[in-house]
C-alpha cells in the first residue's frame, strides 16, 4: 500500500494538470491543494511502510481519502476526464481503499495474538 500512495503522490507533481481538472471549482488555491494532497499521499505512503508509524499513517490515509472524496465526486458528475465507468467507478473504490487502510491500523500484535490463539486452541 505504501508504494501505491508514494507513486500516486509523486504523480501530483509530475502531472498536476490532471489533478487540477478534477479539483472542485469551489475550493481555493487549486494548484496548492494538488501539491498538498501529493505531499500527503507521499507521507502516508512512507508512514505505512514503517512499523512504528503504520497505525497512525493508516488513520491519516483514511482521513486523506475522506478529504479528497469531493474531487472524486466532482470528477464523476462533471465528466472532465476519463470514461463514465472510470469516473463513477472511483466512488466505490474509495470505500475499498478506506478498508485497505483500516486493515493497516492493526499493529500486527493483534494479528500475531489472534494467530497464536487459533494455533493453540
Amino acid at each position: 500500500m505504501g508504494v501505491f500512495y508514494v507513486v500516486a503522490g509523486v504523480l501530483h507533481f509530475v502531472n498536476p494538470d490532471f489533478y487540477l481538472q478534477i479539483m472542485p471549482p469551489m475550493l481555493p488555491a487549486p494548484l496548492a491543494l494538488v501539491y498538498l494532497s501529493g505531499v500527503a499521499e507521499i507521507v502516508v505512503g512512507v508512514g505505512v511502510v514503517i512499523p512504528q508509524t503504520r497505525h497512525y499513517a493508516a488513520l491519516a490515509t483514511v482521513a486523506l481519502l475522506v478529504a479528497i472524496y469531493p474531487a472524486n465526486i466532482y470528477m464523476a458528475v462533471s465528466g472532465v476526464v476519463g470514461s463514465e465507468l472510470v469516473r463513477w467507478g472511483r466512488l466505490p473504490l474509495q470505500g475499498v481503499l478506506v478498508a485497505w487502510a483500516l486493515w493497516y491500523t492493526d499493529s500486527g500484535e493483534r494479528r500475531s495474538a489472534s494467530g497464536a490463539l487459533s494455533e493453540g486452541g
